[in-house]
């Protein structure tokens, strides 16, 4: 589908963000966490090509005020109009939140299907859902969009719509539903969501049980998280320099240098004004960063307004109860895709990080760098939960000493002469019941 994507800036916001003169690098990160326009474009044509939408033109378009109308001024709304058949546009993104009213005045005037940004976005993630769970989620964000939308703004056009999303035609099926219907089956929606709510709960007390402790990656998208994620379980999680490439949570077992267990979850990926539709209708996948025992928060540090993006991915943790600023947020900042910078930013960065209170971790997760670094950071902030131990094993105790070195850090090790093996481990705490159970069996025999 040939699709034009406008970008609306306000007149301050645009020189406000652009004061700067253009992109910074990562090592000088922009003052504040306004985005330049040129990025808000690149950004935008990033999500329309996400789902192979062929993006035939992009256009800023400078904004004095915001028109309740329309959003834009009659003289870009006119231009517009006339650029339109001169590129054989069929749909046109608008990287703005739009009214029902502004929505359907923008169809009427240019004649092509209009799509705001939350409905890009949603497109998006039913194009990527490949679980029952994130196609339920999905429907409800897309119900919960079209409720005010569907027969107002879509029954004047004429071709057909091709399943649930929005770049058809409404279809007779969708003209039936109202209001009453889609409320019905938001509502059947949510009730079943509830059910995958207590599965997750389930799982995450059985994992309690083990217990290991849990990590949950987040980040913006396309920062690399699956990529990282995958460096460090060796999954096959899809992983491509896309928005969005990734939607289902994935969980796996990761060992760290002392052994010890813990479960990485990789999540969907955050943007900038992330549509509350979908943060409410992905709250039940949420809930594994929620509930995790450290949140790893990956950046694409080689991003002109990485900054910006970690302000956008701190905004939606707060929302969910993480708030990174509390010290009860076990936080650990990942710099990702430092290969993507020269020698001199690279030794930049490294000093910005050293002088940091909660240091972060570079790496590339592509070249598989830094990956020692992280998984001893991320042991770090389990210490507290680890014991030093001095063992004494009987020279027929292989089987415990291979347990050991499997499932604990051994500090040091020694052989008396009549074969005993003494031992010093740091262990975690979780662990010392098993521990002491091999121990007393050991002895019995």
């Amino acid at each position: 589908m040939r699709t034009l994507v406008i970008v609306p800036v306000l007149a301050q916001r645009r020189s406000a963000a652009g004061a700067g003169g253009g992109s910074t690098s990562a090592a000088s990160p922009p003052a504040g966490p306004l985005r330049t326009a040129e990025q808000r474009r690149l950004e935008a044509v990033g999500l329309a090509q996400a789902i192979d939408i062929e993006v035939v033109a992009s256009r800023i378009v400078p904004l004095a005020e915001a028109r309740p109308a329309t959003l834009i001024g009659t003289g870009k709304l006119d231009e517009l109009k006339n650029l339109i058949p001169h590129l054989e546009a069929e749909l046109v993104v608008v990287d703005h939140a739009l009214s029902p009213v502004q929505q359907r005045n923008l169809e009427k005037a240019w004649q092509v299907k209009v799509l705001d940004r939350t409905g890009l976005i949603l497109e998006i993630f039913g194009a990527r859902a490949r679980t029952r769970e994130g196609r339920l989620q999905v429907e409800l964000a897309h119900l919960s969009y079209q409720k005010s939308r569907l027969v107002r703004s879509w029954t004047h056009l004429e071709r057909q719509r091709g399943g649930a999303g929005f770049l058809g035609g409404p279809g007779e099926s969708q003209l039936e539903l109202d209001r009453r219907l889609i409320q019905d089956r938001i509502d059947a929606l949510k009730k079943e969501l509830t059910h995958v709510v207590k599965t997750r709960d389930l799982h995450r007390k059985g994992r309690r049980r083990v217990p290991y402790p849990t990590v949950a990656i987040v980040g913006y998208t396309n920062a690399g998280k699956s990529t990282l994620f995958n460096r460090m379980t060796g999954a096959e999680v899809l992983a491509k320099d896309q928005l969005f490439a990734t939607l289902d949570p994935t969980l796996r077992e990761v060992r760290l240098p002392s052994a010890r267990r813990v479960i990485l979850s990789d999540t969907v990926g955050f943007i900038s004004d992330l549509p509350t539709t979908l943060v409410a209708a992905f709250r039940a996948t949420l809930e594994e960063v929620v509930e995790a025992d450290l949140i790893l928060h990956v950046r694409d540090i080689s991003h002109p307004e990485a900054d910006a993006q970690r302000a956008d991915v701190e905004a939606v943790l707060k929302d969910l109860g993480r708030d990174p600023a509390s010290a009860a947020t076990n936080l650990l900042e990942v710099w990702n895709k430092v290969d993507l910078l020269g020698e001199e930013q690279q030794v930049e960065l490294q000093n910005v990080a050293v002088r940091m209170q909660l240091k972060p971790v570079l790496v590339s997760a592509t070249m598989g760098v830094g990956l020692a670094d992280l998984l001893r950071a991320i042991e770090s902030r389990f210490a507290n939960l680890d014991e030093e131990l001095d063992l004494e094993i009987p020279a027929d105790g292989g089987e415990l000493l291979a347990w050991l070195h499997a499932n604990a850090s051994v500090l040091a090790q020694s052989t008396d002469e009549d074969g005993t093996i003494r031992l010093r481990v740091r262990i975690d705490r979780a662990k010392q019941g098993r521990l002491q159970a091999r121990l007393a069996k050991l002895r019995r025999t």
